[in-house]
This record gives C-alpha cells, sequence and structure tokens, in this order.
C-alpha cells in the first residue's frame, strides 16, 4: 500500500515538473514549484479518499502550506521570466547571447534528470504522506513544524520583495539592507526553514527506518542544493562586483546563508 501511495506521488510530481522538457531550468524552478503544491494536494486527496486518525485539520494545514509555498515559487518565477522575454525582445545582443547559450541536452540526459528531480520532490513532500499513512493523531509537534514553515514561507517572501526594490534602485550592487544584513542570502536561507518545518511536522508521523531516511534524505538535499545555489551566487557576484570595495566589505561580515553562523564566503577568492 506504502509503495503504491509512493507511486501515486511520483506520477503527480513528475507530471507537473515535466515542464523542464520546455525549459532544463525549469525541472529546478517552476516545475519545482508546481510538484510541490501539486504533491500536497495529492496527499491531501488520497487521505480524503482513505481517512486515518490523523486529523483532516492537520492534512489540510499541511496541503496548504505546500500550495502556498509552489504559488509562491512558481508565480514569483513565472512573473520574472515574463518580464525578462519581454526585455529580452528589445535586447538584440542579449537575444543572441540567449541562443548561444542554451545547448540542447539529449533527451536520455533530461529523462533521467526530470526521474531524479521528481523523485526528490516525493521524498520532499513524503513526512505528510507518512503522517496520514500511518494514522499519527498528535498535533502539538505538527503545530510547531507549521509555524517554522510559515516562516520561512515568509522570509522567502520579504527578501524576494526587499531584493526587487533595492536592485530597482541601485543596480550597480547587490542588496544590502532589510533581511540582507543579517545573511546575503536571505531566501535560501527561507527555503531552509520552510522545509525544517516540513520536517519537523512529520517527525511523529515516521515508524519506520525506511521512512525516516527518506525523509532526511530529502531534507539534507535540500540543506546542500542550497548552500550550493548560495556557492554558484556568490560565484557570480564576485565577478561581477569583485573589484567593488562596498561589496568586499559587505560580504566579508555578513554570514552567506546561516545567521551567526561565521560562513562569509564559499569560494575562494579569484587572483
Amino acid at each position: 500500500m506504502e509503495w503504491a501511495l509512493l507511486g501515486i506521488l511520483f506520477a503527480v510530481c513528475a507530471a507537473l515538473c515535466a515542464v523542464g522538457f520546455y525549459k532544463f531550468v525549469y525541472f529546478l524552478s517552476i516545475g519545482y514549484g508546481f510538484a510541490v503544491a501539486g504533491g500536497g494536494i495529492a496527499v491531501l486527496v488520497m487521505y480524503c479518499l482513505a481517512p486515518t486518525a490523523t486529523p483532516l485539520w492537520i492534512v489540510l494545514a499541511q496541503a496548504a502550506l505546500f500550495v502556498a509555498y509552489g504559488a509562491r515559487l512558481s508565480g514569483f518565477l513565472l512573473v520574472r521570466e515574463l518580464k525578462n522575454a519581454s526585455f529580452n525582445k528589445t535586447d538584440v545582443k542579449r537575444q543572441t547571447l540567449d541562443k548561444n547559450s542554451e545547448k540542447k541536452m539529449p533527451v536520455f540526459v533530461l529523462c533521467a534528470i526530470w526521474l531524479c528531480v521528481s523523485a526528490l520532490y516525493v521524498a520532499q513532500v513524503s513526512p505528510m504522506l507518512y503522517r496520514f499513512r500511518n494514522g499519527a493523531a498528535d498535533w502539538p509537534v505538527p503545530v510547531i513544524g507549521f509555524a517554522v514553515s510559515v516562516l520561512g514561507l515568509v522570509l522567502e517572501s520579504v527578501a524576494d520583495h526587499q531584493k526587487s526594490v533595492q536592485k530597482a534602485a541601485r543596480p550597480d550592487m547587490v542588496a544590502t539592507r532589510g533581511l540582507y544584513r543579517v545573511v546575503r542570502c536571505p531566501n535560501y536561507l527561507g527555503e531552509i526553514v520552510f522545509w525544517t518545518g516540513v520536517l519537523i511536522a512529520g517527525l511523529t508521523g515516521l515508524r519506520t527506518v525506511g521512512q525516516w531516511i527518506l525523509a532526511i534524505a530529502a531534507y539534507v538535499c535540500i540543506v546542500y542544493i542550497m548552500f550550493n545555489g548560495a556557492q554558484r551566487l556568490e560565484k557570480r557576484q564576485m565577478k561581477r562586483y569583485g573589484d567593488n570595495p562596498e561589496y568586499a566589505a559587505y560580504a566579508d561580515k555578513t554570514p552567506i546563508i546561516i545567521p551567526l553562523l561565521p560562513i562569509y564566503h564559499l569560494n575562494k577568492p579569484e587572483a
């Protein structure tokens, strides 16, 4: 029964992130948001078809968080894509660069990536699935997890807004005010906080070693992906702003992703 439910969840996530076949990066961006939202709805439907001792409001709350997360992420990225597309139409040089930089991947490579990311998205949503599947009826721990996830969503939303405002006012410098005074990648911090909440919400619903491994492995992967994303972002910023003393001073004193953790750089300075 458990494998059948995981199979259904995998099919839903795979279908919704298949948008990546249109543009590779969508597997990990717009398709990611679609898959998480769709996965949350799929688990809610499974619960409604076969209710357990888990209170309905807990499943509804977790599903709502997944939908809110996916809608915010995919909506934000879609708006940005549309703006970039509109700008590129009037920039012949940028059109040429974009066409030259886009390399078509072999279909089998795309399929392998598609299956891997779909499996990851299933693992990320799995704590919610296991809570309902195992009939966990407790509520204090899930409520704590929901509160942490809401905090993560707020951090991501505020960080994206603050960055847009600051970049519009000063495009020649990275965002340095608001949440960016605390860490240089507050949106990545929000992502980690959101999925920390998801893991907490599912902790008391996990029963077998396999369930624990899947849930924890998904969380570790997300943390790794966020640090890897921060590393790549820092590398781009170093190339663009590395000669700017203001940027260097900001980067040297502001943690890159975790507040109070003295990790300021993930790349070695270029000679």
